[in-house]
């Protein structure tokens, strides 16, 4: 999927919203507890509840590795559910890995061969080579962390640089954009850093960004809109915890359809005032 093919999945569900598949078997319904895969079936009532709505799922890896093999198991269950099911649905592994060339090629295999993921989170702290691995596979994209929406995000990413004047998160940004193209690279900004998408857009006008940090970290989805738009809208907007656990008793699913409805409508409109669906 290139990104005039992303765009136009956004364009037929009229929403450019992303689903974090977060799932904490902690915060779950109790009565999915007696199930083979508890999380599993969450994860499934989720996502069909919400397909209509989104154009990304993205599931939080951690929530799935801290449990083992057992997490593994189900996060291949999910993630392959998904492919079966929703063959168009964009799938992202949020699993900010980053780390020299040789183990590079090792995790890009582990999302793009084993996985069937579309895309993977990638911290390039360490250089253009760490990045490179995960861009020789055909219509599988590179997401970088740049501006993120985290608390302590200024301790490094807001850091100048002498001689070019530049913070390091811009830096990261342009460095990056030499190695590939808005087919296949995105980047990571926070919805909190709105504020930074001027600068973040002089540097990557044609690229799509993920933004997470919309409900509970309380980002604004118009500001975003506003300051982040494109001529292909250019955002996945990531949701998680305001969706999946908006209710916790057996009418989960339900309500985390209404919530992702409520966004979606809100993004049509938005899509309409810039003038991108009718």
């Amino acid at each position: 999927m290139n990104a005039q093919q992303l765009f136009e999945q956004i364009r037929a569900k009229r929403s450019f919203l992303c689903i974090g598949l977060d799932s904490d078997i902690a915060r779950i319904p109790e009565l999915l507890l007696t199930k083979e895969d508890p999380v599993f079936e969450f994860n499934k009532a989720i996502i069909d509840a919400t397909v209509k709505y989104v154009v990304a799922y993205k599931p939080n890896l951690a929530f799935y590795e801290h449990r083992g093999a057992a997490g593994w198991n189900t996060l291949y269950k999910t993630v392959s559910y998904i492919k079966k099911m929703y063959p168009d649905i964009f799938l992202i592994a949020d699993a900010k890995r980053g780390d020299i060339a040789n183990t590079a090629r090792m995790y890009a295999d582990a999302f793009f061969k084993t996985f069937p993921f579309d895309a993977v989170t990638l911290s390039p702290y360490m250089g253009h080579d760490t990045v490179e691995p995960f861009l020789r596979y055909n219509d599988k994209w590179a997401i970088l962390l740049a501006l993120t929406s985290n608390g302590s995000f200024d301790d490094f990413q807001m850091i100048k640089n002498a001689d070019t004047g530049r913070l390091l998160f811009e830096e990261v940004i342009a460095k990056m954009m030499n190695l590939s193209t808005e087919n296949n690279m995105m980047f990571v900004v926070g919805a909190t850093r709105w504020e930074m998408l001027a600068k973040v857009r002089k540097l990557a006008p044609e690229h799509f960004l993920l933004v997470p940090g919309v409900g509970e970290q309380g980002g604004s989805l118009a500001e975003m809109a506003k300051h982040g738009m494109n001529k292909r809208c250019g955002l996945l907007v990531n949701s998680a915890r305001s969706i999946i656990y908006v209710d916790r008793s057996m009418r989960f699913a339900e309500a985390a359809g209404a919530a992702a409805r409520n966004l979606q409508q809100e993004m049509e409109s938005l899509l309409k005032e810039a003038n991108l669906v009718d």
